[in-house]
């Protein structure tokens, strides 16, 4: 699939629809819990192949790969540093298998590193642009069709993705943080700070991910749209999560009760929907069979 059909497609006005969620799936499915979900990409690539066809059959035109985590900073912590390169390009590999020949975009995910960025941490802005460089690299030259950089919190970290990325690829360029503090990150950055900022880098979409609850994030969602002409991706939680007994999040919004949300996430602007934690490939065919009646 070429580049520019990602792009083209959406100028039409047409609603794409991004898979779900890649961690509390793998984890419902086996993942044991503190376990880099790129190790599955090595050791169990069929569970891998399992949840993206999952997802396609649900209705998914957009996967994303399971790299979330396959930086060199936080592969340095699950003892996989030395495999970026094989990690990035058998998920992008796989997200190709499990679209066989079906028009499906394969988006390159990428990940913050995991410690802020100087003043406020220990990463310097060059070894950000470094770490981000070598895992764009590898998912370009993997063949994914566009890179999508998430769950951003910082400006300056997210501005260090995008430079790294324009260094070694023309693919098209997501950018989506993640309020987590209702309409802010936890530095502090709202949507509206955020396109402005964005918008002064080569960067082809803005968008929402993860975050809070359906509504934190529609608020956001409206605060984006009023801030930019871009086309906006959107990927929010199934709600917020519930901790059981054991300490586990559980996300508890019903399929139906998330795509009863989605045309009013189509009116407020967004061309690219989808959905993060807790999303499973039942809440996203609600969301794909919604988007079609809207």
């Amino acid at each position: 699939m070429t580049v520019s059909k990602f792009l083209e497609l959406i100028k039409t006005g047409k609603t794409l629809i991004a898979d779900g969620a890649t961690g509390t799936n793998l984890l419902a499915r086996g993942l044991p819990r503190g376990v880099a979900s790129e190790q599955w990409v090595l050791d169990q690539p069929e569970e891998i192949l399992r949840l993206e066809r999952d997802f396609i059959q649900a209705g998914a035109q957009i996967l994303l790969t399971c790299t979330f985590g396959a930086n060199p900073n936080r592969l340095a912590e699950a003892g996989l540093r030395e495999r970026l390169s094989e990690i990035n390009h058998r998920a992008v590999e796989l997200a190709r298998q499990a679209a066989q020949n079906l028009p499906v975009f394969i988006a390159g995910s990428i990940s913050p590193l995991g410690k802020l960025l100087q003043p406020y941490g220990p990463v310097a802005v060059d070894e950000a642009i470094s770490a981000y460089t070598e895992q764009a690299q590898a998912l370009s030259e993997a063949g994914a069709d566009l890179l999508v950089i998430e769950t951003q919190y910082d400006l300056s970290e997210a501005t260090a993705a995008v430079r790294a990325a324009r260094t070694v690829t023309s693919l098209p360029v997501v950018v989506s943080f993640s309020y987590d503090r209702g309409t802010r990150t936890m530095m502090g950055v709202n949507p509206s700070k955020m396109a402005s900022v964005m918008v002064e880098h080569d960067v082809d979409v803005l968008g929402i991910n993860c975050g809070r609850s359906l509504e934190d994030n529609y608020k956001a969602l409206i605060e984006l749209r009023q801030a930019t002409q871009l086309p906006i991706w959107f990927k929010p939680n199934a709600g917020l999560p519930e901790v059981d007994e054991s300490g586990n999040s559980r996300y508890t919004l019903s399929p139906q009760a998330m795509g009863e949300q989605v045309s009013t996430w189509i009116s407020a602007g967004a061309a690219i929907i989808g959905g993060c934690c807790g999303t499973t490939p039942d809440h996203l065919k609600a969301i794909a069979e919604a988007a079609q009646t809207t």
